[in-house]
């Protein structure tokens, strides 16, 4: 069975993403210096063996538990669903060769053929909703999970269709004091989840989530 799955890096006061996180806000001093923030709560797995070989960073990096679960979690992932915001911050700073190796279907009023880049990631833009992007994913996942990556308007859409059957949350010890916060915007009542696992790194506190 297919498994929906949230698999995200949260800062500790609940942001996913710093204020003014765009391109090209990058050296504004009035957005509070985003990149060094986003750079602090991704350092976790930056130096990750299995992500540097993912990403073809070069040889090196960390083993271990957190490397282990990197490894995991990147395996089960058959489909990526995202919004239209995260594919245009995204499409201008990946590389040819996006990171996702899987159908990416991105929610859009955009009427938009598909786009297929090297390495096995083909963009898809869905212009019905939340709910039809997850029927076409989950038909496309060839037996593995569809992740919500983000953002996180994105992600509550899901957490509200009541569809989200796991969330693996990489909280790290970061402040942003603004942003754009994961929790917002749900509907009552809200979805539950109860603790499946937690895993301690030097970098971040690995929490894994099941719907109840």
């Amino acid at each position: 069975m297919t498994t929906v799955f949230v698999n995200i890096a949260l800062s500790l006061d609940g942001y996913m993403a710093p204020e003014g996180m765009t391109l090209e806000h990058w050296d504004r001093p009035e957005y509070k210096d985003w990149g060094a923030k986003w750079g602090a709560l991704m350092s976790w797995i930056i130096n990750q063996q299995y992500f540097r070989e993912n990403l073809k960073f070069g040889p090196g990096g960390e083993t271990g538990p957190v490397n282990d679960l990197v490894r995991r979690t990147t395996e089960r992932i058959g489909v990526n669903i995202m919004g239209k915001r995260m594919f245009e911050q995204g499409a201008v700073s990946w590389p040819e060769e996006a990171p996702f190796h899987t159908p990416v279907y991105v929610l859009t009023h955009e009427q938009r053929d598909p786009w297929v880049r090297p390495g096995g990631t083909t963009f898809y833009f869905v212009n019905d909703g939340p709910e039809s992007a997850l029927e076409q994913a989950k038909k496309s996942a060839g037996g593995r999970d569809v992740r919500i990556s983000g953002g996180a308007d994105v992600i509550q859409q899901y957490l509200n269709l009541g569809v989200v059957d796991e969330l693996e949350i990489a909280l790290a010890p970061v402040l942003f004091g603004g942003g754009r916060r994961l929790f917002e915007n749900l509907g009552e009542p809200g979805p539950r989840f109860r603790i499946d696992k937690v895993l301690a790194g030097p970098a971040a506190t690995h929490l894994h989530y099941v719907r109840q």
